[in-house]
């Protein structure tokens, strides 16, 4: 089960048309006028209701007819782009991916069975470019409550650019992921090297069994001689409980700056009364948090 959201819920498609209008208009701005015909003669014929194999063949031909440039949006793009759906961040989509979202969005989708049996069997027949596309999508889809099977599923890939596309920067998991889906998604986050400051929502979907995860993670790494992500600590400061207090008294006693800082961060977020008095230990970082100066999303930009 999801978790309920005004996407989660909606089954209309009215809320689809200006996006792919939108992207529509993207590349048009993009495209020579012959590649612009194709894709235009392509979203007519998928939209009529046209045979699956349609969908499949004019989806795998886009990167040879349109080519892989960036999009190169501006911030008012991606402005509108939040304001079509929230979290929809196309700021390093491709032409080839925008086309094929839209093409996806043209096909027929009255019926939620069929449509979303379409974009299944689209997935297991496509190559690592297209995956990444249909995963950034989801979140644009009609129907994607439908997905989240497909999308947990997706994340057992082995490969890192599938893993980003629903993980990273993709609104999708935040709204339709439960606990369990959730969590794991987090921790192979970690063992990937993804960039969990890239995971959206990451601060309102963290809880008490992911920080318990997360804790036993940093200690089986350091068991091991290996480091820790820094970033780790930022979805576990929320639920510390006593026995986590050690995990960020070594950190605050780290010579690595960016431990000492990921550590009084944790702190300042922890409701535990020992957490909050080793914050007080080091003023200069207690203070910078209380200034605005230091924040999980300026770390995030400094952080190697």
């Amino acid at each position: 089960m999801g978790v309920t959201s005004q996407f989660a819920t909606s089954k209309s498609l009215e809320p689809l048309h200006p996006v792919l209008s939108q992207l529509r208009e993207w590349l048009t701005s993009h495209l020579p006028q012959e590649s612009d015909a194709w894709l235009g003669q392509a979203i007519e014929q998928i939209s009529t209701g046209v045979a699956e194999r349609v969908l499949f063949t004019r989806f795998s031909t886009v990167a040879r007819r349109l080519g892989k440039a960036d999009l190169q949006l501006s911030a008012d793009d991606l402005q509108k782009a939040q304001a079509l759906r929230p979290g929809w961040n196309p700021q390093d989509w491709s032409v080839d991916q925008a086309a094929r979202t839209l093409l996806l969005l043209a096909f027929p989708s009255e019926d939620a069975d069929l449509y979303g049996a379409a974009i299944k069997k689209l997935v297991s027949a496509a190559d690592v470019a297209e995956q990444v596309a249909i995963y950034q999508s989801l979140p644009l889809l009609p129907h994607p409550d439908c997905f989240i099977d497909l999308a947990i599923d997706g994340l057992r890939t082995n490969i890192t650019a599938v893993f980003n596309a629903i993980a990273l920067q993709n609104p999708y998991p935040a709204d339709y992921f439960d606990e369990a889906a959730w969590n794991q998604m987090v921790l192979k986050a970690l063992f990937v090297g993804s960039e969990l400051s890239q995971i959206q929502r990451l601060d309102q979907r963290t809880n008490a069994k992911l920080a318990k995860m997360l804790s036993d993670y940093a200690h089986e790494r350091w068991a091991a001689g290996r480091s820790v992500n820094p970033q780790l600590w930022r979805a576990l400061g929320p639920f510390v409980k006593e026995t986590m207090v050690s995990d960020l008294e070594r950190l605050l006693h780290s010579p690595e700056p960016f431990e000492q800082q990921a550590g009084a961060l944790a702190c300042a977020s922890a409701a535990d009364s020992n957490a909050q008095a080793l914050l007080d230990t080091v003023p200069t970082l207690k203070h910078q948090i209380e200034m605005g100066q230091l924040t999980w999303k300026q770390f995030s930009l400094t952080y190697p």
